[in-house]
């Protein structure tokens, strides 16, 4: 190489580029699983003290684990964990209100609608806009077009979960650049916590203590909210929120899946379309990621 010639810049590996991606997916079967504990605890603790159980214990370990320092912030850093946890919290009450309503599979089909609005308003590059209707067709499909069957107040708390879910989705992102590792995430998931803890002693009271319980709570903690949460916020530090969103369009396509392997729920020919096209569109959305990666470091 002659002499004053810069090298070029190294290209990241395919298995670099797809990292955050592996990490959404990851943190998609998490979720699901952890669902599925969630239901066996609700005639225990009720939605609310499910919820509550969920985010204290899940606060508990962070804290524990990240031991994140409180000083040396500004006033926009702590703005930005209040309204993240907020966010957590609210995506988490509304959503098991809904499940307390609707079957799981129609809950996550409307809940998703959230991110999918993110990526279609967000998105300035109109091949994002076409895979964010790829899988919205999808998400519609594989509703069955039973919605208009479902529990009127059950489909409202699934839509404005979809909401704060979308809003988890742009906070998150924000604490994640604002704050070193997990620190953000730990702090506003005890935000989370205390602002659900009244919600679940009023519908629980002392059943939150009963140990099988707990041990329950905690399982359901540390595969919905733990591992997922911190999953999402390292992907969203390398993945564009837009691309983010479309992913989650997975979540009722292996809601359907694990259903089918675990619970032995079987798919219909509609049910593996709607899959197809959810899973072609994410496939879509990472390629465009990729290829926009590539280019920006050629």
């Amino acid at each position: 190489m002659p002499v004053g010639t810069a090298a070029p810049a190294a290209r990241p590996s395919r298995a670099t580029r797809l990292g955050p991606v592996a990490l959404v997916v990851a943190g998609g079967l998490s979720v699901q699983f952890g669902s599925a504990v969630a239901v066996l605890l609700m005639p225990r603790a009720g939605a609310l003290g499910v919820v509550t159980l969920r985010l204290v214990l899940a606060a508990a370990v962070l804290l524990l684990v990240c031991r994140p320092k409180v000083r040396g912030y500004s006033r926009a850093d702590w703005g930005t964990v209040v309204a993240f946890g907020t966010a957590m919290s609210g995506m988490n009450i509304l959503f098991y209100l809904a499940l307390d309503r609707i079957p799981l599979g129609a809950a996550v089909t409307l809940e998703v609608l959230g991110p999918l609005a993110l990526s279609v308003i967000a998105s300035r590059r109109l091949s994002n806009l076409l895979w964010a209707g790829l899988a919205l067709a999808g998400v519609v499909l594989l509703s069955g077009g039973g919605f208009d069957r479902l529990d009127p107040a059950g489909a409202g708390f699934a839509l404005a979960a979809g909401v704060m879910w979308a809003t988890y989705i742009v906070f998150s992102a924000r604490t994640g650049r604002r704050f070193p590792q997990a620190d953000g995430l730990a702090l506003a998931m005890a935000f989370g916590a205390v602002i659900s803890l009244p919600f679940g002693i009023v519908e629980a009271g002392d059943r939150l203590l009963v140990p099988s319980t707990i041990g329950l709570g905690l399982a359901v903690a540390l595969m919905s909210s733990v591992l997922p949460y911190t999953l999402e916020l390292l992907a969203l530090r390398r993945l564009p929120a837009p691309t983010f969103a479309i992913l989650m369009s997975l979540e009722p396509a292996i809601a359907a899946t694990a259903g089918f392997l675990v619970l032995h729920q079987a798919l219909g020919v509609t049910d593996a379309l709607a899959i197809a096209l959810v899973i072609a569109a994410s496939m879509g959305a990472v390629r465009t990621q990729v290829k926009r990666a590539a280019g920006t470091t050629a």
